[in-house]
Protein backbone atom coordinates (compact mmCIF):
# COMPACT_ATOMS: atom_id res chain seq x y z
CA UNK A 1 0.00 0.00 0.00
CA UNK A 2 1.07 3.58 -0.62
CA UNK A 3 0.07 6.95 0.78
CA UNK A 4 0.79 10.63 0.22
CA UNK A 5 2.89 12.50 2.77
CA UNK A 6 2.59 16.28 2.49
CA UNK A 7 4.43 19.25 3.95
CA UNK A 8 8.11 20.13 3.76
CA UNK A 9 9.26 18.83 7.14
CA UNK A 10 7.35 15.51 6.93
CA UNK A 11 8.51 14.88 3.36
CA UNK A 12 12.08 15.78 4.25
CA UNK A 13 12.11 13.43 7.25
CA UNK A 14 10.62 10.54 5.25
CA UNK A 15 13.37 10.94 2.68
CA UNK A 16 16.10 11.46 5.28
CA UNK A 17 15.18 8.41 7.36
CA UNK A 18 15.13 6.04 4.40
CA UNK A 19 12.74 3.65 6.12
CA UNK A 20 10.04 3.67 3.43
CA UNK A 21 9.92 2.92 -0.25
CA UNK A 22 9.34 6.17 -2.13
CA UNK A 23 7.71 6.30 -5.54
CA UNK A 24 7.17 9.90 -6.57
CA UNK A 25 7.70 13.51 -5.51
CA UNK A 26 5.25 16.20 -6.62
CA UNK A 27 6.13 19.87 -6.26
CA UNK A 28 3.84 22.76 -7.07
CA UNK A 29 5.04 25.04 -9.85
CA UNK A 30 6.50 28.38 -8.71
CA UNK A 31 6.87 27.06 -5.15
CA UNK A 32 9.04 29.14 -2.82
CA UNK A 33 12.47 27.50 -2.54
CA UNK A 34 12.83 28.14 1.21
CA UNK A 35 12.74 25.67 4.08
CA UNK A 36 13.82 22.12 3.33
CA UNK A 37 12.85 22.20 -0.35
CA UNK A 38 16.42 22.23 -1.67
CA UNK A 39 17.29 19.36 0.69
CA UNK A 40 14.24 17.45 -0.55
CA UNK A 41 15.38 17.85 -4.16
CA UNK A 42 18.89 16.65 -3.27
CA UNK A 43 17.63 13.57 -1.42
CA UNK A 44 15.17 12.73 -4.18
CA UNK A 45 17.93 13.05 -6.79
CA UNK A 46 20.28 10.77 -4.86
CA UNK A 47 17.56 8.14 -4.50
CA UNK A 48 16.48 8.37 -8.14
CA UNK A 49 12.95 9.42 -7.22
CA UNK A 50 10.89 10.90 -10.08
CA UNK A 51 10.01 14.56 -9.52
CA UNK A 52 6.93 16.06 -11.15
CA UNK A 53 6.08 19.77 -11.26
CA UNK A 54 2.32 20.20 -11.06
CA UNK A 55 -0.25 22.99 -10.65
CA UNK A 56 -0.68 23.79 -6.94
CA UNK A 57 -4.36 22.85 -7.00
CA UNK A 58 -3.42 19.24 -7.83
CA UNK A 59 -1.92 18.95 -4.36
CA UNK A 60 -4.98 20.25 -2.50
CA UNK A 61 -6.64 16.84 -2.46
CA UNK A 62 -3.55 15.14 -1.04
CA UNK A 63 -3.41 17.07 2.23
CA UNK A 64 -4.57 20.32 3.75
CA UNK A 65 -1.16 21.80 4.61
CA UNK A 66 0.97 20.57 1.75
CA UNK A 67 3.24 23.66 1.43
CA UNK A 68 3.60 22.82 -2.25
CA UNK A 69 5.18 19.40 -1.69
CA UNK A 70 3.79 15.84 -1.67
CA UNK A 71 5.56 12.49 -1.57
CA UNK A 72 4.08 9.14 -2.55
CA UNK A 73 5.55 6.49 -0.26
CA UNK A 74 4.85 3.05 1.16
CA UNK A 75 2.79 2.80 4.34
CA UNK A 76 4.40 3.30 7.73
CA UNK A 77 6.87 0.52 8.71
CA UNK A 78 5.87 -0.61 12.20
CA UNK A 79 8.56 -2.15 14.38
CA UNK A 80 8.48 -5.16 16.71
CA UNK A 81 8.76 -4.92 20.49
CA UNK A 82 12.10 -6.73 20.23
CA UNK A 83 13.39 -3.95 17.96
CA UNK A 84 12.63 -1.40 20.67
CA UNK A 85 14.33 -3.46 23.38
CA UNK A 86 17.35 -3.99 21.16
CA UNK A 87 17.66 -0.26 20.52
CA UNK A 88 17.85 0.50 24.24
CA UNK A 89 20.36 -2.33 24.75
CA UNK A 90 22.54 -1.16 21.86
CA UNK A 91 22.60 2.39 23.25
CA UNK A 92 23.30 1.02 26.77
CA UNK A 93 20.55 3.21 28.18
CA UNK A 94 17.75 2.62 30.68
CA UNK A 95 14.64 1.69 28.75
CA UNK A 96 12.15 4.46 27.97
CA UNK A 97 8.95 3.49 26.18
CA UNK A 98 5.78 5.48 25.64
CA UNK A 99 2.48 3.57 25.53
CA UNK A 100 -0.58 5.30 24.09
CA UNK A 101 -3.72 3.54 25.26
CA UNK A 102 -6.39 4.20 22.60
CA UNK A 103 -5.71 7.87 21.92
CA UNK A 104 -7.94 8.88 19.03
CA UNK A 105 -6.85 12.39 18.09
CA UNK A 106 -4.12 12.35 15.39
CA UNK A 107 -2.85 15.71 16.63
CA UNK A 108 -2.31 14.33 20.15
CA UNK A 109 -0.61 11.21 18.85
CA UNK A 110 1.61 13.23 16.52
CA UNK A 111 2.59 15.64 19.29
CA UNK A 112 3.51 12.78 21.62
CA UNK A 113 5.54 11.05 18.91
CA UNK A 114 7.45 14.29 18.36
CA UNK A 115 8.18 14.68 22.07
CA UNK A 116 9.16 11.02 22.45
CA UNK A 117 11.63 11.35 19.60
CA UNK A 118 12.99 14.59 21.05
CA UNK A 119 13.82 13.04 24.44
CA UNK A 120 15.27 9.87 22.93
CA UNK A 121 12.52 7.39 23.81
CA UNK A 122 13.42 3.97 22.47
CA UNK A 123 9.95 3.26 21.18
CA UNK A 124 6.22 3.88 21.23
CA UNK A 125 3.51 1.24 21.50
CA UNK A 126 -0.02 1.59 20.14
CA UNK A 127 -2.90 -0.87 20.50
CA UNK A 128 -4.23 -2.73 17.47
CA UNK A 129 -7.70 -1.18 17.54
CA UNK A 130 -9.67 1.91 18.58
CA UNK A 131 -6.67 4.18 18.18
CA UNK A 132 -5.15 6.73 15.86
CA UNK A 133 -2.40 4.96 13.93
CA UNK A 134 0.55 6.42 12.03
CA UNK A 135 -1.42 7.93 9.16
CA UNK A 136 -0.20 10.83 7.01
CA UNK A 137 -2.10 13.16 9.37
CA UNK A 138 -0.10 11.82 12.33
CA UNK A 139 3.16 12.08 10.37
CA UNK A 140 2.30 15.71 9.68
CA UNK A 141 1.35 16.39 13.31
CA UNK A 142 4.69 14.90 14.41
CA UNK A 143 6.52 17.12 11.87
CA UNK A 144 8.07 13.91 10.52
CA UNK A 145 9.43 12.70 13.88
CA UNK A 146 7.48 9.46 13.35
CA UNK A 147 10.08 8.49 10.73
CA UNK A 148 12.89 8.38 13.31
CA UNK A 149 11.26 6.60 16.25
CA UNK A 150 10.30 2.93 16.48
CA UNK A 151 6.54 2.48 16.77
CA UNK A 152 4.90 -0.88 17.38
CA UNK A 153 1.31 -2.11 17.49
CA UNK A 154 0.59 -4.74 20.13
CA UNK A 155 -1.77 -6.02 22.79
CA UNK A 156 -1.06 -3.42 25.47
CA UNK A 157 -1.72 -5.48 28.61
CA UNK A 158 0.33 -8.43 27.34
CA UNK A 159 3.15 -6.13 26.25
CA UNK A 160 3.27 -4.40 29.63
CA UNK A 161 3.69 -7.82 31.25
CA UNK A 162 6.63 -8.55 28.95
CA UNK A 163 8.23 -5.18 29.68
CA UNK A 164 7.87 -5.72 33.41
CA UNK A 165 9.69 -9.03 33.02
CA UNK A 166 12.45 -7.02 31.34
CA UNK A 167 12.77 -4.98 34.53
CA UNK A 168 10.72 -1.91 33.59
CA UNK A 169 8.46 0.01 35.95
CA UNK A 170 5.12 0.89 34.36
CA UNK A 171 3.94 4.41 35.24
CA UNK A 172 0.41 5.39 34.24
CA UNK A 173 -0.66 9.04 34.10
CA UNK A 174 -3.79 9.57 36.14
CA UNK A 175 -5.21 11.93 38.73
CA UNK A 176 -6.84 10.64 41.90
CA UNK A 177 -6.28 9.40 45.42
CA UNK A 178 -4.04 6.50 44.35
CA UNK A 179 -1.78 8.67 42.21
CA UNK A 180 1.59 9.94 43.44
CA UNK A 181 3.47 13.12 42.48
CA UNK A 182 6.57 12.70 40.29
CA UNK A 183 8.94 13.32 43.20
CA UNK A 184 7.73 10.13 44.90
CA UNK A 185 8.57 7.87 41.93
CA UNK A 186 12.09 6.93 40.81
CA UNK A 187 12.05 7.67 37.08
CA UNK A 188 15.76 7.05 36.48
CA UNK A 189 15.56 3.31 35.72
CA UNK A 190 13.73 1.33 33.04
CA UNK A 191 10.46 3.22 32.62
CA UNK A 192 7.28 2.76 30.59
CA UNK A 193 4.99 5.81 30.54
CA UNK A 194 1.32 5.07 29.79
CA UNK A 195 -1.00 7.81 28.53
CA UNK A 196 -4.71 6.99 28.47
CA UNK A 197 -7.35 8.13 26.00
CA UNK A 198 -8.50 11.74 25.83
CA UNK A 199 -11.92 11.12 27.38
CA UNK A 200 -11.75 7.99 29.51
CA UNK A 201 -8.09 7.60 30.43
CA UNK A 202 -6.51 4.16 30.66
CA UNK A 203 -8.61 1.06 30.18
CA UNK A 204 -9.18 -1.03 33.31
CA UNK A 205 -6.77 -3.87 32.46
CA UNK A 206 -4.05 -1.45 31.39
CA UNK A 207 -4.49 0.60 34.56
CA UNK A 208 -4.22 -2.50 36.73
CA UNK A 209 -0.97 -3.37 34.95
CA UNK A 210 0.70 -0.17 36.16
CA UNK A 211 3.21 -0.31 39.01
CA UNK A 212 2.62 3.36 39.78
CA UNK A 213 0.01 5.97 38.98
CA UNK A 214 1.52 9.43 38.59
CA UNK A 215 -0.33 12.72 38.91
CA UNK A 216 1.23 15.92 37.61
CA UNK A 217 0.87 18.69 40.20
CA UNK A 218 -1.16 21.72 39.16
CA UNK A 219 -1.84 25.08 40.78
CA UNK A 220 -4.06 26.82 38.23
CA UNK A 221 -7.82 26.99 37.85
CA UNK A 222 -8.20 24.17 35.33
CA UNK A 223 -8.30 20.64 36.70
CA UNK A 224 -6.60 18.65 33.94
CA UNK A 225 -4.06 18.76 31.13
CA UNK A 226 -4.48 17.71 27.52
CA UNK A 227 -3.26 14.12 27.00
CA UNK A 228 -0.45 15.23 24.70
CA UNK A 229 0.73 17.91 27.13
CA UNK A 230 0.63 15.57 30.13
CA UNK A 231 2.48 12.83 28.26
CA UNK A 232 5.09 15.29 27.03
CA UNK A 233 5.70 16.62 30.54
CA UNK A 234 6.07 13.06 31.85
CA UNK A 235 8.61 12.18 29.15
CA UNK A 236 10.70 15.20 30.06
CA UNK A 237 10.49 14.29 33.74
CA UNK A 238 11.96 10.88 32.91
CA UNK A 239 14.72 12.39 30.78
CA UNK A 240 15.46 14.91 33.52
CA UNK A 241 15.74 12.08 36.06
CA UNK A 242 18.52 10.74 33.80
CA UNK A 243 20.29 14.12 33.80
CA UNK A 244 19.31 14.70 30.17
CA UNK A 245 21.65 11.97 29.02
CA UNK A 246 22.60 12.24 25.36
CA UNK A 247 21.73 15.95 25.15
Amino acid sequence: MSEWIVGRNPVYEVLRSGRREVYQLRVARSTNEGGHLSDIFQLASRAGIPVERVPRQQLHGLGSVHQGVALKASSYPYAEITDILERAEKLEEPLLILVLDVLKDPQNVGTLIRTAEAVGAHGIILPYRQTATVTPAVVSASSGASEHVLISQANIAQTLAILKEEGAWVVGLEAGDEAQPPGKIDLSGHIVIVVGSEEQGMRRLVRSSCDFLMELPMRGKVDSLNAAVAGSVALYLVWGARNYRGK
